[in-house]
């Protein structure tokens, strides 16, 4: 599932489009498409691991679930795939294998955009207080939770609790604060490393711990265990990490 660094740059992909009137649209997406049809592009906008797009009366909500993908100017994977094309006179977009559902403004309003790590409004305040909260929650679940951390994913996670030095099946409420502090500012910082490395394709030569073998810092072999509720791949360090 792309996180949310991988959402902005499929953001910045179809700004092109910003500006333009919709021709045409089909697709297998089951809502009324017709309705599209002569909207103006007025923005797109990201949350986490979504992107919406803004047209004059509604929104369009992409969400590239595990195995979404999209392409622009040419359509690259079958009809079966092809979840909505629209189609403008500068071009054409095209969204596969992902969920697609149209949205109202009033829907838009209700999302908490600070709760976005890659937002210029992200509040590190709430997601405090939102940790604060959840005493009993493992901090890999935490992190995993896209009402806190909204584009948060599970590569993060991994080389977050890497740097921070903290074991994924720690308890939120034995996490001294100064620590949850830093986790919050890592998970940022950590988001827009994981941005500029995807822009210049080299993310995958800068993982630390994310599916390795061997700890960067001791050379003792990483532990490899699906952890929380959400029974995700996790990878840590038992030395390097301390167990909350």
């Amino acid at each position: 599932m792309p996180e949310g660094p991988s959402i902005i740059l499929m953001k910045e992909n179809l700004l092109p489009f910003v500006g333009n009137k919709v021709t045409e649209v089909s697709g297998n997406a089951k809502f009324e498409k017709e309705p599209l049809i002569g909207q103006t592009l007025k923005e797109i906008r990201t949350f986490g691991k979504q992107t919406y797009l803004v047209f004059d009366r509604l929104a369009v909500r992409i969400h590239l679930l595990m195995f979404g993908s999209y392409s622009v100017g040419e359509q690259t994977k079958p009809d079966k795939s092809l979840r909505l094309s629209l189609h403008f006179a500068t071009g054409s977009l095209y969204f596969y294998t992902c969920s697609v559902k149209l949205v109202d403004f009033e829907f838009l309003s209700a999302i908490d955009w600070e709760a976005d790590i890659m937002s210029d409004i992200w509040n590190p305040k709430k997601a405090e207080a939102k940790l604060k909260a959840k005493p009993e929650t493992m901090v890999c679940d935490a992190l995993m939770d896209q009402d806190i951390f909204s584009g948060l994913g599970n590569i993060i996670k991994n080389e977050v609790l890497f740097r921070v030095g903290i074991q994924p099946e720690s308890l939120l409420g034995n996490i001294p604060p100064k620590k949850q502090k830093e986790l919050i500012a890592e998970s940022r910082n950590y988001s827009f490393d994981f941005l500029e490395w995807k822009r210049e394709f080299v993310l995958k030569k800068h993982w630390l711990v994310h599916t390795k073998s061997t700890c960067p810092k001791c050379g003792q072999k990483l532990i490899k265990k699906q952890t929380g509720l959400g029974k995700r791949r996790s990878f840590y360090c038992e030395k390097d990490q301390k167990l909350y």
